[in-house]
Protein backbone atom coordinates (compact mmCIF):
# COMPACT_ATOMS: atom_id res chain seq x y z
CA UNK A 1 0.00 0.00 0.00
CA UNK A 2 1.39 3.44 -0.84
CA UNK A 3 2.80 5.02 2.29
CA UNK A 4 1.16 8.40 1.80
CA UNK A 5 -2.42 7.29 1.12
CA UNK A 6 -4.88 9.90 2.30
CA UNK A 7 -8.65 9.85 2.41
CA UNK A 8 -10.79 12.28 0.48
CA UNK A 9 -12.20 13.76 3.66
CA UNK A 10 -8.73 14.74 4.89
CA UNK A 11 -8.64 17.36 2.13
CA UNK A 12 -12.20 18.54 2.61
CA UNK A 13 -12.95 17.75 -1.04
CA UNK A 14 -15.60 15.19 -1.91
CA UNK A 15 -16.15 16.03 -5.58
CA UNK A 16 -15.84 14.12 -8.81
CA UNK A 17 -14.94 15.69 -12.15
CA UNK A 18 -15.89 14.11 -15.48
CA UNK A 19 -13.16 14.34 -18.11
CA UNK A 20 -14.46 13.83 -21.65
CA UNK A 21 -12.20 13.49 -24.67
CA UNK A 22 -13.61 14.13 -28.12
CA UNK A 23 -12.65 14.58 -31.75
CA UNK A 24 -15.05 15.62 -34.50
CA UNK A 25 -18.14 14.02 -32.98
CA UNK A 26 -20.30 16.99 -32.06
CA UNK A 27 -23.58 15.08 -32.38
CA UNK A 28 -22.44 12.43 -29.90
CA UNK A 29 -21.07 15.05 -27.53
CA UNK A 30 -24.24 17.12 -27.65
CA UNK A 31 -26.28 14.07 -26.62
CA UNK A 32 -23.99 12.75 -23.89
CA UNK A 33 -22.69 15.82 -22.08
CA UNK A 34 -26.00 16.69 -20.41
CA UNK A 35 -26.10 13.37 -18.56
CA UNK A 36 -23.08 13.95 -16.31
CA UNK A 37 -24.01 14.79 -12.70
CA UNK A 38 -20.69 16.50 -11.97
CA UNK A 39 -18.45 19.28 -13.25
CA UNK A 40 -17.25 18.49 -16.77
CA UNK A 41 -13.96 19.16 -18.54
CA UNK A 42 -14.03 18.51 -22.29
CA UNK A 43 -10.68 18.02 -23.98
CA UNK A 44 -10.90 18.49 -27.74
CA UNK A 45 -8.30 16.53 -29.69
CA UNK A 46 -7.79 19.16 -32.41
CA UNK A 47 -11.23 18.79 -33.99
CA UNK A 48 -12.13 20.54 -37.19
CA UNK A 49 -15.70 20.80 -35.88
CA UNK A 50 -16.73 23.65 -33.50
CA UNK A 51 -16.52 21.64 -30.28
CA UNK A 52 -16.17 24.68 -28.00
CA UNK A 53 -19.27 26.26 -29.50
CA UNK A 54 -21.30 23.11 -28.97
CA UNK A 55 -20.12 22.76 -25.37
CA UNK A 56 -20.91 26.40 -24.60
CA UNK A 57 -24.41 26.12 -26.06
CA UNK A 58 -25.36 22.82 -24.44
CA UNK A 59 -23.39 22.76 -21.19
CA UNK A 60 -22.19 26.32 -20.47
CA UNK A 61 -20.84 25.35 -17.05
CA UNK A 62 -18.38 22.90 -18.64
CA UNK A 63 -14.78 23.80 -19.34
CA UNK A 64 -13.48 23.12 -22.85
CA UNK A 65 -9.79 22.74 -23.66
CA UNK A 66 -8.84 22.67 -27.33
CA UNK A 67 -5.53 20.96 -28.12
CA UNK A 68 -3.44 22.04 -31.11
CA UNK A 69 -2.83 18.40 -32.10
CA UNK A 70 -4.54 15.05 -31.62
CA UNK A 71 -2.89 13.47 -28.58
CA UNK A 72 -5.12 10.42 -28.38
CA UNK A 73 -5.63 9.12 -24.86
CA UNK A 74 -2.96 11.50 -23.53
CA UNK A 75 -5.62 14.20 -23.82
CA UNK A 76 -7.24 12.68 -20.73
CA UNK A 77 -4.10 13.49 -18.74
CA UNK A 78 -4.59 17.17 -19.48
CA UNK A 79 -8.15 17.03 -18.20
CA UNK A 80 -7.05 15.19 -15.05
CA UNK A 81 -4.34 17.77 -14.41
CA UNK A 82 -6.87 20.57 -14.76
CA UNK A 83 -9.38 18.92 -12.40
CA UNK A 84 -9.33 19.96 -8.75
CA UNK A 85 -11.36 17.07 -7.32
CA UNK A 86 -9.84 13.99 -5.73
CA UNK A 87 -11.64 11.73 -8.19
CA UNK A 88 -12.00 11.85 -11.95
CA UNK A 89 -14.55 9.89 -13.97
CA UNK A 90 -13.56 9.30 -17.57
CA UNK A 91 -16.07 9.48 -20.39
CA UNK A 92 -15.95 9.46 -24.15
CA UNK A 93 -18.15 11.68 -26.26
CA UNK A 94 -20.50 8.72 -26.74
CA UNK A 95 -20.72 7.66 -23.09
CA UNK A 96 -22.05 8.95 -19.78
CA UNK A 97 -22.58 7.94 -16.17
CA UNK A 98 -25.92 6.68 -14.89
CA UNK A 99 -27.82 8.80 -12.35
CA UNK A 100 -26.32 8.47 -8.89
CA UNK A 101 -23.26 6.55 -10.07
CA UNK A 102 -20.72 9.32 -9.55
CA UNK A 103 -21.92 10.02 -6.01
CA UNK A 104 -21.76 6.29 -5.32
CA UNK A 105 -18.23 6.11 -6.74
CA UNK A 106 -17.04 8.94 -4.50
CA UNK A 107 -18.53 7.23 -1.44
CA UNK A 108 -16.83 3.94 -2.32
CA UNK A 109 -13.46 5.57 -2.94
CA UNK A 110 -13.69 7.58 0.28
CA UNK A 111 -14.19 4.31 2.14
CA UNK A 112 -11.31 2.49 0.40
CA UNK A 113 -8.21 4.71 0.38
CA UNK A 114 -6.02 2.19 -1.48
CA UNK A 115 -8.44 2.08 -4.40
CA UNK A 116 -6.92 3.87 -7.40
CA UNK A 117 -9.35 2.71 -10.10
CA UNK A 118 -13.00 1.89 -9.68
CA UNK A 119 -14.07 -0.08 -12.75
CA UNK A 120 -17.81 0.24 -13.20
CA UNK A 121 -20.41 -1.81 -15.05
CA UNK A 122 -20.73 -0.77 -18.70
CA UNK A 123 -24.01 -1.01 -20.59
CA UNK A 124 -23.91 -0.73 -24.37
CA UNK A 125 -26.41 0.57 -26.89
CA UNK A 126 -30.04 1.62 -26.73
CA UNK A 127 -31.01 -1.72 -25.18
CA UNK A 128 -28.34 -1.45 -22.44
CA UNK A 129 -26.59 -4.72 -23.23
CA UNK A 130 -23.96 -5.64 -20.64
CA UNK A 131 -20.50 -5.21 -22.10
CA UNK A 132 -18.64 -8.56 -22.03
CA UNK A 133 -15.94 -6.92 -19.93
CA UNK A 134 -18.37 -6.85 -16.98
CA UNK A 135 -18.41 -10.64 -16.73
CA UNK A 136 -14.63 -10.84 -17.01
CA UNK A 137 -14.07 -8.29 -14.25
CA UNK A 138 -16.71 -9.69 -11.91
CA UNK A 139 -15.28 -13.22 -12.10
CA UNK A 140 -12.64 -12.45 -9.43
CA UNK A 141 -10.00 -14.55 -11.18
CA UNK A 142 -7.29 -12.77 -9.19
CA UNK A 143 -9.21 -12.66 -5.95
CA UNK A 144 -10.84 -10.04 -3.77
CA UNK A 145 -8.59 -8.07 -1.43
CA UNK A 146 -10.28 -7.37 1.92
CA UNK A 147 -9.54 -3.64 1.76
CA UNK A 148 -11.12 -3.22 -1.69
CA UNK A 149 -14.84 -2.94 -2.53
CA UNK A 150 -15.07 -5.68 -5.15
CA UNK A 151 -13.18 -8.20 -7.28
CA UNK A 152 -9.58 -7.32 -8.05
CA UNK A 153 -8.95 -6.36 -11.67
CA UNK A 154 -5.73 -5.79 -13.60
CA UNK A 155 -7.25 -3.55 -16.25
CA UNK A 156 -10.23 -1.35 -16.96
CA UNK A 157 -12.23 0.30 -19.71
CA UNK A 158 -11.55 4.03 -19.61
CA UNK A 159 -15.10 5.17 -20.34
CA UNK A 160 -16.30 3.05 -17.43
CA UNK A 161 -13.70 4.00 -14.84
CA UNK A 162 -13.32 6.48 -11.99
CA UNK A 163 -9.74 7.13 -10.91
CA UNK A 164 -8.09 8.62 -7.86
CA UNK A 165 -6.50 11.69 -9.40
CA UNK A 166 -3.29 11.60 -7.39
CA UNK A 167 -2.67 7.92 -8.08
CA UNK A 168 -3.34 8.27 -11.80
CA UNK A 169 -0.95 11.19 -12.17
CA UNK A 170 1.71 9.49 -10.05
CA UNK A 171 2.19 6.83 -12.76
CA UNK A 172 2.20 9.37 -15.57
CA UNK A 173 -1.31 8.78 -16.84
CA UNK A 174 -1.71 7.52 -20.39
CA UNK A 175 1.35 7.68 -22.63
CA UNK A 176 2.08 8.67 -26.24
CA UNK A 177 3.70 5.36 -27.18
CA UNK A 178 0.33 3.62 -26.99
CA UNK A 179 -1.54 6.75 -28.13
CA UNK A 180 -5.02 5.19 -28.15
CA UNK A 181 -6.59 1.74 -27.90
CA UNK A 182 -5.82 -0.49 -24.93
CA UNK A 183 -4.05 2.41 -23.22
CA UNK A 184 -5.43 1.27 -19.86
CA UNK A 185 -3.17 -1.80 -19.56
CA UNK A 186 0.12 -0.02 -18.90
CA UNK A 187 -1.51 2.35 -16.39
CA UNK A 188 -3.03 -0.64 -14.57
CA UNK A 189 0.29 -2.46 -14.36
CA UNK A 190 2.04 0.60 -12.99
CA UNK A 191 -0.65 1.27 -10.39
CA UNK A 192 -0.52 -2.34 -9.19
CA UNK A 193 3.26 -2.16 -9.01
CA UNK A 194 3.00 0.94 -6.81
CA UNK A 195 0.71 -0.89 -4.38
CA UNK A 196 -2.58 0.64 -5.46
CA UNK A 197 -5.75 -1.41 -5.86
CA UNK A 198 -8.10 -1.73 -8.81
CA UNK A 199 -11.56 -3.19 -8.28
CA UNK A 200 -14.84 -3.81 -10.09
CA UNK A 201 -17.95 -2.26 -8.52
CA UNK A 202 -21.17 -3.45 -10.13
CA UNK A 203 -23.50 -0.69 -8.94
CA UNK A 204 -21.47 2.13 -10.51
CA UNK A 205 -22.79 2.20 -14.08
CA UNK A 206 -21.66 3.82 -17.33
CA UNK A 207 -23.69 3.91 -20.54
CA UNK A 208 -21.89 3.56 -23.86
CA UNK A 209 -23.68 4.40 -27.12
CA UNK A 210 -21.14 3.79 -29.91
CA UNK A 211 -23.70 4.57 -32.60
CA UNK A 212 -23.09 1.53 -34.76
CA UNK A 213 -19.38 2.11 -35.32
CA UNK A 214 -17.93 -1.30 -36.04
CA UNK A 215 -14.96 -2.91 -34.31
CA UNK A 216 -13.30 -3.29 -37.70
CA UNK A 217 -9.93 -4.63 -38.75
CA UNK A 218 -8.14 -1.36 -38.10
CA UNK A 219 -9.37 -1.36 -34.50
CA UNK A 220 -8.22 -4.94 -33.96
CA UNK A 221 -4.83 -4.16 -35.46
CA UNK A 222 -4.49 -1.11 -33.21
CA UNK A 223 -5.30 -3.10 -30.06
CA UNK A 224 -2.88 -5.86 -31.04
CA UNK A 225 -0.15 -3.32 -31.82
CA UNK A 226 -0.58 -1.76 -28.40
CA UNK A 227 -0.60 -5.13 -26.65
CA UNK A 228 2.84 -5.78 -28.17
CA UNK A 229 4.15 -2.37 -27.10
CA UNK A 230 2.80 -2.65 -23.55
CA UNK A 231 4.34 -6.09 -23.15
CA UNK A 232 7.77 -4.74 -24.10
CA UNK A 233 7.36 -1.78 -21.77
CA UNK A 234 6.45 -3.78 -18.67
CA UNK A 235 6.52 -7.59 -18.97
CA UNK A 236 9.52 -9.96 -18.73
CA UNK A 237 11.39 -10.38 -22.01
CA UNK A 238 10.25 -13.98 -22.44
CA UNK A 239 6.62 -12.99 -21.95
CA UNK A 240 6.90 -10.01 -24.30
CA UNK A 241 8.56 -12.15 -26.97
CA UNK A 242 5.91 -14.85 -26.65
CA UNK A 243 3.08 -12.33 -26.83
CA UNK A 244 4.61 -10.71 -29.90
CA UNK A 245 5.00 -14.08 -31.63
CA UNK A 246 1.43 -15.10 -30.80
CA UNK A 247 0.02 -11.89 -32.25
CA UNK A 248 2.23 -12.08 -35.35
CA UNK A 249 0.82 -15.53 -36.09
CA UNK A 250 -2.78 -14.31 -36.01
CA UNK A 251 -3.11 -13.97 -39.76
CA UNK A 252 -3.18 -10.76 -41.75
CA UNK A 253 -4.24 -8.60 -38.79
CA UNK A 254 -1.47 -9.99 -36.60
CA UNK A 255 1.21 -9.29 -39.16
CA UNK A 256 -0.17 -5.79 -39.66
CA UNK A 257 -0.05 -5.22 -35.90
CA UNK A 258 3.59 -6.28 -35.76
CA UNK A 259 4.51 -3.97 -38.66
CA UNK A 260 2.70 -1.11 -36.92
CA UNK A 261 4.46 -1.81 -33.61
CA UNK A 262 8.01 -1.86 -35.00
CA UNK A 263 8.44 1.92 -35.50
CA UNK A 264 7.27 2.52 -31.92
CA UNK A 265 9.39 -0.17 -30.29
CA UNK A 266 12.42 2.07 -29.61
CA UNK A 267 10.20 4.50 -27.69
CA UNK A 268 8.56 1.61 -25.84
CA UNK A 269 11.92 0.14 -24.84
CA UNK A 270 13.13 3.55 -23.68
CA UNK A 271 10.22 3.52 -21.22
CA UNK A 272 10.74 -0.09 -20.19
CA UNK A 273 10.37 -0.80 -16.48
CA UNK A 274 9.59 -4.39 -15.53
CA UNK A 275 6.70 -4.93 -13.13
CA UNK A 276 7.26 -6.75 -9.85
CA UNK A 277 7.04 -10.51 -9.51
CA UNK A 278 3.83 -10.34 -7.48
CA UNK A 279 2.07 -8.27 -10.13
CA UNK A 280 3.43 -10.48 -12.91
CA UNK A 281 2.04 -13.54 -11.10
CA UNK A 282 -1.43 -11.97 -11.00
CA UNK A 283 -1.34 -10.84 -14.59
CA UNK A 284 -0.30 -14.28 -15.85
CA UNK A 285 -3.52 -15.66 -14.40
CA UNK A 286 -5.38 -13.41 -16.82
CA UNK A 287 -3.25 -13.98 -19.93
CA UNK A 288 -5.67 -16.59 -21.23
CA UNK A 289 -8.60 -14.12 -21.24
CA UNK A 290 -9.84 -12.84 -24.59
Amino acid sequence: MPADVETNSSRGDTGVTVVVITRNRTDDLRRSILHHEAPVIVVDNASSEPIATVVASVRPDAECIRLPANLGAVARNIGVQRARSDYVAFADDDSWWAPGSLARAATVMDAHPRLAVLAGRVLVGEDNRPDPINELMSAARIGVDPDLPGPNVAGFLACGAVVRRRAFLSVGGFDPVIFFGGEEERVSLDLLSEGWGLAYVDDVVAHHRPGGRADDNSRRVLLARNAILTAWMRRPVAVAARRTAQIAMEGVDGRAALRAACPRLPAALARRRRIGADVEFRVRQLDSEP
